[in-house]
């Protein structure tokens, strides 16, 4: 991929709505305007690769179709529709939103990003995306895509560039008429901007590199949340000879869980909270 060198606003925004007219990709999340359904896709988009979520995201819309269906559901039966996505927090995160958008919003979504961020595990990016991408609303925001389209654009030559720096440009280039579809083709000239050349996040100040996940907090996290999903409760020692991961390590990580609400414990035996 070239570009012009220096580039003005009109030849960027000339460039990525002329890819996306091209090259635009389709998802299921993008033919809705539900709230509730682009909530679902953006927790689960969170740091896993969209290849894997498309067929999540199918099936559970078919287990919780409606944000009142996840609500009323056990966090158990949710965590088990879970399993395999990763950063199991998300899933209880989801839950709780929808529990108090059923109790506290009449089941109705706000418009608004600044009461989108007060729901649990909701950021700027990911209140900001939805009422983006459910209402139309022209909100400013990146996400990974975005950041390495700006940056590729408009701070080749720079190191350290910070997402304020990002976010000034972002707002200067937003459409105002149609910003759903302006964010998407970001997002798609972003994804196929990295399959070509080195990552351009690496010059991002905000950049870190993902560890290792085997031998990690989060596999041992993931392997207690993935058996008591299955098997409903089990010791630690039950959970470590199932699942291939040192006891100590998992002891280690289930005082964690508990204080997070994820799992309970009862006679030496541990379960999915509920």
């Amino acid at each position: 991929m070239s570009k012009p060198s220096p580039i003005s606003i009109s030849e960027f925004k000339h460039i990525i709505t002329d890819y996306f007219d091209a090259w635009g990709r389709s998802f299921p999340w993008r033919e809705t305007k539900d709230p509730y359904k682009i909530l679902v896709s953006e927790i689960m988009l969170q740091q896993t690769q969209t290849e894997r979520v498309l067929p999540r995201y199918n099936q559970w819309l078919e287990l919780f179709p409606t944000v009142d269906d996840l609500a009323n559901a056990s966090f158990d039966t949710v965590l088990a529709a879970w399993v395999g996505l990763g950063y199991n927090r998300r899933a209880k995160y989801l839950h709780e939103t929808a529990k108090i958008i059923q109790t506290q919003y009449n089941s109705l979504f706000p418009m608004d990003s600044e009461e989108l961020q007060k729901f649990p595990g909701i950021g700027h990016y990911t209140a900001n995306a939805v009422s983006t991408f459910a209402f139309n609303k022209p909100n400013v925001f990146i996400e990974t895509n975005i950041r390495s389209v700006f940056i590729f654009f408009f701070f080749s030559e720079c190191e350290n560039i910070t997402d304020r720096e990002i976010l000034e440009r972002v707002a200067e280039t937003v459409d105002k008429e149609n910003p759903r579809l302006w964010y998407y083709a970001l997002m798609d000239y972003g994804a196929d901007l990295k399959r070509k050349i080195p990552n351009p996040n690496r010059q991002a100040s905000s950049y870190t590199k993902q560890s290792k996940f085997i031998g990690s907090t989060r596999q041992a996290r993931g392997s207690v949340l993935r058996y008591l999903a299955r098997e409903k409760s089990g010791t630690s020692i039950q959970i470590a000879q199932s699942e291939g991961v040192e006891a100590h390590r998992i002891e280690a990580v289930l005082p964690a869980l508990i204080k997070e609400g994820m799992v309970a414990e009862a006679e030496g035996k541990y379960f999915v909270y509920s």
